[in-house]
């Protein structure tokens, strides 16, 4: 098979294909023929070949995928003039505590938010597919670890969690280091979610001193 044969089969299933493709999935489509380093030449080749396009190519943490340039999605709304999910900034800066600090417990969030955590906010996040528990901690009660999700990075269009924003300060707490959520605002935009109003954050009750604190 010539490169020109190869490459116009990646395209089609690229662009066909509804979730990120993986090298391995790609590599199917040439019954193993193709070496994974040729399939990645072949995918960088397609990515120059698209790149004056108003769909991109990019590598996810699930794989490939064709994707609208983030310029015209203002555009594409209009065909689509619902409104996204809105999640509120609790919602979001309990979203980034787990991006950041994670594995954490659900004591360790309002730790360091320093106010209780509803259990609807991590439905909320649970449902929407960005976080799991990934296990227990071994101490009294063993309480659920939290983390982020493949489709969380895929959402946000990142490879893996060392492309999250850098924070100048990781030890601070949320409530005083705003970047902790403001880090992820533009992310969930772009994956669907409506910028939370300004306001109050902090909305639960303050969490009482007998609660777990961060390890």
């Amino acid at each position: 098979m010539n490169t020109t044969d190869a490459r116009r089969i990646l395209e089609t299933a690229l662009l066909c294909a509804a979730q990120p493709l993986s090298l391995r999935e790609l590599a199917a489509l040439f019954d193993g023929a193709l070496a994974p380093d040729t399939l990645r030449r072949l995918l960088a080749d397609l990515q120059l070949a698209w790149a004056d396009r108003g769909l991109e190519l990019v590598c996810v943490a699930s794989g490939w995928r064709f994707q609208s340039r983030p310029q015209l999605r203002p555009f594409l709304d209009r065909l689509h003039p619902e409104k996204p999910p809105r999640y509120s900034r609790a919602v979001l800066e309990t979203l980034a505590i787990i991006a950041y600090r994670q594995p954490v417990t659900r004591g360790d969030m309002e730790a360091i938010r320093g106010v209780t955590i509803g259990s609807q906010i991590l439905k909320q996040l649970e449902d929407r597919g960005w976080i799991e528990v990934i296990g227990h901690r071994e101490t009294v009660g063993r309480p659920a670890l939290y983390a982020t999700t493949r489709q969380f990075l895929d959402d946000l269009g990142l490879t893996s969690l060392d492309q999250l924003p850098l924070l100048e300060d990781t030890d601070a707490p949320a409530r005083d280091d705003a970047g902790l959520e403001l880090a992820l605002l533009d992310g969930a935009e772009h994956a669907g979610a409506e910028r939370p109003a300004d306001g109050p954050a902090h909305d639960e009750a303050p969490v009482a001193a007998t609660n777990e604190r961060q390890s």
